[in-house]
C-alpha cells in the first residue's frame, strides 16, 4: 500500500514550525539587549540540529545492525526505519550550517577552543591545540558526514532495487550484510569521536571516556521512540496491516532497553567521577548540580523512572496508548539531554528553557515530522522482495 501524506498531517507540521518561528523571534525579541543572545542562538542551533541528526543517523545505525545481525522480525516495518534514517541528508545540512556559523565566529562563546585568544592565555586549552583545532576538527567532520551519507545513499538503493529485482533479492541482502558490518565497524569509532568534537568539547577543561557512549545510548533511545511512535500512527492510520503486536512489543523492547542502558551510563559516568572527586574531573557535575539541579536530574528522573514503573510490563509494550504517551515524554526528556550538556557550557548559570530554546525546537521538530511522513511515500510501505518477509509475517512472541 503506498502511503500519502494527509492534509491534516501537512497542516500539523506547518503550524509546528510556523508556531516555532514565532517563538523564536518573540524569545529573540524578548532577549534584545542581552550580550549573551547571540551564544543563545548559536547553542540553541547546536542543541537542535545535533537531536534531529542524531535521530537520523540513530535510525540508520539501528539499520544497518538489523543487516549486520540478519534480523527476521523487522523486515515489516524496515520502510519505517528507512523514512527515519532518510532524515540523515537535512540533518546532515543543519549540522554544518550551525558548525559552519560557529567556526566563522571563532567558536560564538560555545567552543572556546576556536577563540584565538582563549587558546594563548589558557594552557589546558592550548596543551589541547593538537586535537582541538579548526583544520583537525573540519577533517574529522567531513570524514564523519561524508561516510554516513555514503552507507545511507547505499542502503537506499540497494532497498530499493531489491522491490524491483526479485532475482537479485539474495545478493542484495547479502552485500547489505556485508556492509552493514562495515558500517558498525565506523560507527563504533566515529560515535563517540563525533560527540567528543561536537559536544564534549564545549567544556574544553573536561573530558569523560564514556560520554561518548552516554550520548550515542540517548540518541538510539530517541530513535526507537521515534520508530515506535511511527509505526503505531501508521497502523493507526490503516497502513502496515501485517505488523502485528509481537512487532510493536519488539519495539517497545528496544525503547525499554536503550533507555536503561541511557540510565546506566548515565549512573556509571557521574558516579565514577563524583567518587574519584577530582577537582577538574567533576567541575561539570558540580556547574549542572548546583545551577540546574532540577532539570539535571528531573532529565534523568524521566528517561530512567518512566520506562521502568511504565514500560516493565508486556502488557504495556503492546498498548498503543501507553507507548505513545511514555515515548513522547521519554522523548523531551532526552532533548533535555542534549540541552543540559550544551547550555551549561555555552551560558552558563543564568540558561534556562525559554520561548527562544522551545521555539527552534518546535519549529526543528515541525521540520522532522514533515520530512519523515514525504520519505514514507517514496516507497511502498512494505519491502516486498526481502528474504526475511515471511519470517517477519509470521512473527509471534
Amino acid at each position: 500500500m503506498e502511503f500519502q501524506v494527509s492534509n491534516k498531517a501537512k497542516m500539523l507540521t506547518t503550524v509546528l514550525m510556523a508556531v516555532g518561528i514565532v517563538f523564536t523571534l518573540v524569545g529573540v525579541i524578548m532577549a534584545m539587549g542581552d550580550h549573551q543572545l547571540g551564544t543563545k542562538i548559536y547553542s540553541n542551533m547546536l542543541v537542535n540540529s545535533f537531536f534531529f541528526f542524531g535521530i537520523g543517523l540513530g535510525a540508520l545505525f539501528f539499520l544497518a545492525l538489523q543487516y549486520a545481525t540478519e534480523t527476521g522480525w523487522y523486515a515489516v516495518i524496515k520502510r519505517v526505519i528507512e523514512a527515519v534514517a532518510g532524515f540523515l541528508p537535512f540533518g546532515v545540512g543543519m549540522m554544518l550550517i550551525t558548525l559552519l556559523t560557529l567556526s566563522f565566529t571563532h567558536g560564538g562563546h560555545v567552543y572556546m577552543w576556536m577563540d584565538p585568544d582563549t587558546v594563548a592565555h589558557d594552557s589546558l586549552v592550548s596543551g589541547k591545540s593538537a586535537y582541538l583545532n579548526q583544520v583537525f576538527f573540519w577533517i574529522r567532520t567531513l570524514a564523519y558526514m561524508g561516510i554516513y551519507l555514503i552507507f545511507w545513499r547505499g542502503f537506499k538503493n540497494r532497498s530499493i532495487l531489491q522491490d524491483q529485482n526479485a532475482d537479485m533479492a539474495v545478493d542484495l541482502h547479502f552485500k547489505n550484510y556485508r556492509k552493514g558490518a562495515a558500517f558498525l565497524v565506523f560507527f563504533a569509532y566515529f560515535s563517540s569521536t563525533s560527540s567528543w568534537d561536537w559536544i564534549m568539547s564545549i567544556d574544553t577543561h573536561w573530558f569523560s571516556t564514556l560520554f561518548g557512549w552516554y550520548t550515542f545510548a540517548g540518541t538510539w533511545c530517541s530513535t526507537m521512540i521515534v520508530l515506535v511512535t511511527l509505526t503505531l500512527y501508521l497502523k493507526k492510520k490503516g497502513y502496515l496491516p501485517k505488523v502485528n503486536e509481537s512487532h510493536i512489543h519488539d519495539l517497545g523492547k528496544w525503547t525499554f532497553a536503550t533507555s536503561f542502558l541511557w540510565s546506566y551510563l548515565w549512573f556509571s559516568q557521574f558516579m565514577l567521577i563524583w567518587y574519584a572527586n577530582i577537582p577538574e574531573e567533576v567541575t561539570y557535575y558540580l556547574t549542572r548540580r548546583d545551577n540546574f539541579t532540577f532539570l539535571y536530574f528531573g532529565m534523568f528522573f524521566i528517561n530512567f523512572a518512566f520506562p521502568m514503573l511504565i514500560l516493565m510490563s508486556r502488557d504495556a509494550k503492546r498498548h498503543a496508548g501507553i507507548l505513545t504517551f511514555v515515548g513522547l515524554i521519554i522523548f523531551a526528556g532526552h532533548w533535555l539531554d542534549v540541552w543540559v550538556m550544551v547550555m551549561p557550557g555555552t551560558i552558563g548559570p543564568k540558561a534556562s528553557v525559554g520561548l527562544l530554546d522551545l521555539g527552534m525546537a518546535v519549529l526543528c521538530l515541525g521540520f522532522f515530522v514533515r520530512v519523515v511522513l514525504t520519505n514514507l511515500t517514496k516507497a511502498p510501505l512494505v519491502a516486498v522482495n526481502h528474504p526475511f518477509l515471511d519470517e517477519s509475517l509470521h512473527h509471534d512472541i
